[in-house]
């Protein structure tokens, strides 16, 4: 990627034209019980072009980055856009873009990590644990380290790049009482490099401590009364919900498919003290976990606002549901690696906070339960959602009660926002998953602690 000038390919376009030159590189780090049993380092590249001709794309790509095969993919694309139009014999006008431009990239306060100085890191944290929890079935450390490169332009004058780095640790703890194995987990890390994220051990070794004490507690835990219950959801938990079940529902391109909130634009959808955002870059003033400046198309990455005071006010858009829909273009589109085309894709989404501390919030329960941690779930365009709790509290007369083994949760999103009637000041930002949406993303989410009504799924 270095050193290669995309400006000089401009001479080639014809119409509305994207080209981006992209790298993905990663190393992958599995100890099972003291064990590496996954040491891997891999990288991907290439440039792709995509070309908008009367409301039919072409697209190209190669993995071959050289000045010669950079003209061959803005031909190819160029040649598909026009083959495609004359087949669907498509009509629709240009799209309305404007130029941006931007420049991101984080830089290291840390040199660069090898191999050998990453795993040794790992078992040290392995070590800690297996003489610390002798008693525990077995402990697991899996790691991952990202670089994501970009550079793009654009016929209509956007020239962006970013350079996006993330790393993470999952710790997971086993513990077996009378035949039964339960599991936590803990996730450290986010945006940044490993060498800067993994300095403080004694920050780590205390979480992996809490850890293992929710843990010993689940074991000897039970679970959930079933029913419509009384909740208090996590930040953490609060902005995964935010994103699988709210937050795809008012993707432009599944709202134009007939998603749940098509028809719902300008109506009340949630409590009046629910505001959802999804931002591009900054929240007050603070770099966001996953900063888009530019997105994929070449269009400016502005915030979106989705829900304003309960009530539904717009949709995440690129530039083509934006002039088909009437609206502006929010900067939304976005590709993985070199060769996926821009989709319409979350980057910050989050429900504000609120006045109340965590501590009013289960105050206010009589009995109810304290949502902490999921390990799965899935949602539909209906906002229709289940999720798995892997580490839960009851609630009792404004206390915390015994722990949980693990439940599901289910229930309509759209419905579920509507119980809300608490908002912590507390707001949280994660990034550690990836969003699937016919290729991966990396994609963050935020949230207070919320207080409203779920169906818990339990046992009689």
């Amino acid at each position: 990627m270095q050193g290669m000038d995309l400006t000089n390919y401009r001479d080639l376009f014809r119409g509305h034209t994207e080209l981006r030159i992209q790298e993905n590189s990663e190393s992958v780090y599995t100890i099972t019980n003291g064990k590496v049993e996954q040491n891997t380092e891999n990288s991907s590249g290439g440039i792709s072009a995509r070309v908008y001709h009367r409301g039919v794309w072409g697209f190209a790509s190669t993995p071959v980055i050289s000045n010669h095969t950079v003209g061959e993919v803005v031909c190819a694309a160029t040649a598909n856009a026009d083959v495609f139009q004359r087949m669907s014999m498509a009509q629709k006008p240009p799209l309305e873009a404007i130029a941006s431009h931007s420049s991101f990239s984080k830089n290291r306060v840390k040199p660069a990590s090898s191999k050998k100085e990453k795993l040794d890191r790992l078992l040290t944290i392995d070590d800690y644990i297996a003489k610390k929890f002798p008693d525990l079935k077995s402990r697991m450390l899996f790691s991952r380290s990202q670089q994501i490169e970009k550079r793009w332009i654009t016929s209509f004058g956007s020239e962006a790049n970013s350079s996006y780095p993330r790393a993470h640790i999952y710790v997971s703890l086993t513990y077996e009482k009378d035949g039964e194995s339960l599991e936590n987990m803990e996730i450290f890390g986010g945006f940044g490099y490993f060498e800067e994220l993994f300095d403080d051990l004694p920050g780590i070794y205390t979480k992996i401590d809490e850890l293992y004490d929710h843990l010993r507690k689940k074991v000897e835990g039970d679970y959930p009364k079933p029913g419509f219950q009384d909740v208090i959801i996590c930040p953490s938990l609060g902005g995964i919900l935010a994103h699988e079940a709210v937050g795809h529902t008012v993707e432009a391109d599944f709202v134009k498919s007939g998603s749940i909130a098509k028809d719902v634009l300008n109506e009340k959808v949630a409590s009046d003290i629910v505001t959802m955002v999804d931002y591009a870059h900054h929240y007050k003033d603070d770099l966001l976990p996953v900063p888009v400046f530019t997105d994929d198309e070449g269009t400016e990455a502005v915030d979106a606002v989705l829900i304003e005071h309960g009530v539904l006010k717009g949709y995440m858009h690129n530039l083509e549901s934006a002039q088909e829909l009437r609206c502006a273009p929010t900067g939304n589109a976005r590709g993985f690696a070199f060769s996926d085309e821009p989709l319409i894709r979350m980057r910050n989404t989050a429900i504000l906070p609120g006045n109340n501390t965590i501590e009013e919030m289960i105050d206010s329960i009589d009995d109810g339960y304290y949502l902490m941690k999921t390990m799965n779930g899935q949602a539909d365009s209906t906002s229709e959602f289940m999720f798995g709790i892997t580490q839960a509290y009851e609630i009792k007369k404004g206390k915390l009660g015994r722990a949980l083994k693990d439940f599901t949760v289910s229930g309509v999103a759209f419905d579920m926002l509507k119980t809300i009637t608490m908002l912590s000041s507390q707001m949280e930002w994660e990034n550690s998953g990836y969003c699937g949406k016919k290729q991966p993303m990396i994609v963050s989410s935020g949230s207070p602690a919320i207080k409203c009504k779920m169906m818990i799924g339990g046992r009689e």
